[in-house]
């Protein structure tokens, strides 16, 4: 299966990214909650590019199967901004330089490109999916959080969520890739991971002796 193949091919990276002083460091509550914001903030930047694609993938024969719009986490993100940053929050952001460098990549291969497309939507949402919901609860625990600033973990629309993810496993596996293609989506998909790695290490840099101190 298409899937289990895509999950074992990057495991090491999913775990390099999941292991950066800046996440360990926020796990173990040592990051203030404007440090957590910057996470906030640099997701915000990927996302409006990745569902600005999303949209552009609605209309293509096989991206579409994944351009699922109760996904979307734009909107949520926003919400978390302007409980963390107040009312001017657009005006207290910006892209680190990794995330420049990531939301360039995702302009480059996921407009036209729906295999490049499911590479960087498979990292992104499967991984919220999954450890970010233990995120959410840490995060949520550590900072006296509720609904408010922790809404882009939540995904009310979706209903079970295992379900959900095994719906879009069963996707992969059906979808009509060539074995050349997919190999292709394995390798941008650890593209993928790496530009996320990098991100997080940039929030690590900006933080300094803390984050150092968890790795």
């Amino acid at each position: 299966m298409f899937s289990a193949d895509l999950r074992a091919a990057t495991w090491s990276e999913h775990q390099n990214a999941e292991s950066t002083a800046y996440l360990d460091a926020l796990m173990r509550g040592q990051l203030t909650l404007g440090q957590y914001g910057d996470m906030v903030a640099q997701h915000y930047f990927a996302y409006l590019v990745l569902e600005e694609a999303a949209r552009a993938m609605r209309t293509d024969p096989v991206g579409a199967a994944f351009a699922i719009p109760e996904l979307d986490r734009v909107p949520a993100l926003e919400a978390d901004l302007t409980y963390l940053y107040g009312a001017t929050w657009a005006e207290r952001i910006a892209p680190n330089p990794a995330t420049v460098r990531y939301c360039a990549r995702l302009r480059e291969v996921c407009f036209d490109w729906p295999g490049g497309f499911v590479a960087h939507h498979y990292t992104r949402y499967l991984g919220d999916l999954s450890g970010g919901q233990f995120i959410r609860r840490s995060v949520a625990r550590i900072y006296g959080l509720t609904d408010n600033g922790v809404a882009f973990y939540d995904f009310p629309e979706l209903g079970d969520l295992q379900e959900f993810k095994t719906r879009y496993r069963e996707a992969l596996d059906t979808a009509p890739w060539s074995g050349e293609e997919r190999g292709r989506i394995v390798a941008e998909t650890l593209v993928a991971y790496q530009l996320n790695t990098e991100v997080l290490a940039d929030l690590g840099a900006a933080v300094g002796p803390v984050a150092d101190r968890a790795a």
